[in-house]
């Protein structure tokens, strides 16, 4: 009895070191946006290098997630988790270091690297750290809030930090945090897998063409809009991506470690449940990336004061996501997860209204509304992903569902930027044709022309957050088939004898 009782708190403490680790890596991609205008004064760099600064480190990101996932399964997770925050630490504070905007770049992908570690890793731990399936829904709902907690502190800690010292400090803060979080993985996490496959079977060759192939997708969707959809570069960019996912998947077949095993797809909740979140994020991700735009462009918020206004939404995430958990283990996942989409559905659908009228209040509610559909949803279905996976294999599954997402948020950001520009675009020229036409316009049309053309440019956001409800609504009815046959969990359940976890 004392022993299964010192069992579960030493579970609990696992728990609480990788929710530290993810702490940190949420944490930096939130406050480093925010010290973005000062990089670019102290380095005098264009807007558009600055930008570089955080789209290397999403390309690094994408092409290591799935990388890392692989060799965790077969080196073992503890000695790679814990080089993981190491290497993120020491990062850190070569990113604070920088002494001009190329080293920048080159330690942010370093960061990158070293972060992607953490995702797959700490849900494979998460998996078999917590054997009873209620325990570890909870447990992954838990650590899901963990995300919402770093974008709550990201504004709070970000903006003192910069404004009182430098935009250094954003990347010293890591440093205490990643000491304390390496020191806890030595303590609380174990190795379960009993027999280490090793590196010497490790698919280099998949791994190099995955990167390229990621790497290229990434690249495309982030510089699209500035080179052109059609351009030279893009082309080229497209038919890199094609020929090298080609050429991926084919290797994949015939190797003996892929780096994303094929056969995950056959299992038909791991397949619904990388489709609803492959086309919620898109939703969710496209939303989001428009708001703030509007929120600083018409209703003339610093940046700083809408980081704060994404506080609530944060809030929200962080009682409803540990809640979908906890439900999960009573409810069918598949309905907790519909449910969540839907009503982030009807919760976007509450923004379809804005308007410059609109108060920090009438938004910041809105957007807790949304976090707790958000929170509900995503848990259950990071949950089912994994839990029809075999236990050695959960890593690289849930780097897939990584992958997927942050794909998911590429294109949703690509799609609905182009779809912004193009509406107030077309409504700017439509309005100029229309004052060319009357030269002779007193001042006062000329204004009433300027507020049409506001009130044109507010209906092109509402037309957008109408494209993310009907991503969520797909979502939504996606994960109706996200459910776990008795098949599946016999499978699963005869791996985990086997190996002895």
């Amino acid at each position: 009895m004392e022993k299964t009782k010192k069992n579960s708190v030493n579970s609990w403490m696992v728990l609480l070191t990788v929710m530290l680790a993810s702490f940190l890596g949420r944490l930096d991609g939130t406050i480093v946006n925010l010290a973005l205008p000062k990089i670019i004064k102290d380095f005098g760099i264009t807007v558009s290098q600055a930008a570089w600064i955080s789209t290397a480190y999403i390309i690094a990101n994408a092409i290591f997630v799935p990388i890392f996932g692989k060799l965790g399964d077969l080196i073992g997770r503890k000695l790679l988790y814990i080089t993981g925050i190491i290497g993120f630490t020491i990062s850190s504070m070569l990113a604070g270091l920088s002494f001009n905007f190329q080293s920048m770049v080159i330690f942010r992908i370093l960061q990158a690297i070293t972060v992607s570690i953490d995702y797959p890793i700490a849900l494979s731990i998460i998996a078999y750290t917590f054997e009873d399936k209620n325990q570890r829904a909870q447990a992954m709902g838990i650590w899901s809030a963990i995300f919402a907690v770093a974008a709550v502190f990201g504004p709070l800690i970000g903006g003192p930090l910069i404004d009182n010292f430098s935009w250094r400090s954003v990347f010293y803060i890591n440093l205490p945090l990643g000491m304390i979080g390496t020191l806890m993985a030595f303590m609380f996490i174990k190795e379960p897998v009993k027999k280490i496959k090793g590196i010497k079977n490790f698919d280099f060759t998949g791994s190099m063409l995955l990167g390229l192939s990621l790497g290229s997708l990434v690249l495309v969707l982030d510089q699209g809009q500035g080179w052109g959809w059609t351009s030279l570069n893009s082309m080229i960019t497209y038919l890199v991506t094609a020929i090298s996912m080609f050429l991926f998947i084919q290797v994949e077949q015939r190797a003996k470690e892929p780096v994303v095993d094929l056969k995950f797809f056959k299992v038909p909740t791991f397949t619904s449940a990388i489709i609803t979140s492959f086309i919620s994020f898109m939703g969710l991700m496209g939303g989001m990336f428009v708001l703030p735009i509007f929120i600083q462009n018409y209703l003339g918020y610093s940046v700083t004061k809408t980081g704060l206004l994404f506080i609530p939404m944060a809030v929200g995430m962080m009682f409803s996501a540990p809640l979908g958990g906890k439900l999960s283990s009573k409810i069918q996942p598949r309905y907790l997860i519909a449910f969540g989409m839907f009503w982030s559905a009807f919760c976007m659908y509450l923004f379809t209204g804005i308007d410059v009228k609109w108060t920090g209040a009438d938004i910041a509610f809105r957007m807790f509304l949304f976090a707790t559909g958000l929170g509900i949803g995503m848990s259950p279905l990071t949950n089912a992903a994994t839990s029809t996976i075999p236990a050695y294999e959960i890593g690289i599954a849930s780097s897939v569902l990584a992958l997927a997402r942050n794909i998911a948020g590429a294109f949703g950001i690509a799609i609905f930027a182009t779809i912004l520009t193009n509406s107030i675009t077309s409504n700017m020229i439509a309005l100029k044709k229309f004052s060319v036409v009357n030269t002779n316009s007193t001042l006062v049309i000329n204004q009433v022309i300027g507020l049409m053309g506001i009130k044109a440019n507010i209906l092109s956001f509402a037309a957008v957050f109408r494209i993310a409800i009907v991503l969520l609504l797909l979502g939504g009815f996606s994960a109706l088939f996200v459910k776990e046959s008795r098949k599946d969990f016999a499978a699963k359940n005869e791996v985990i004898n086997e190996i002895g976890i």
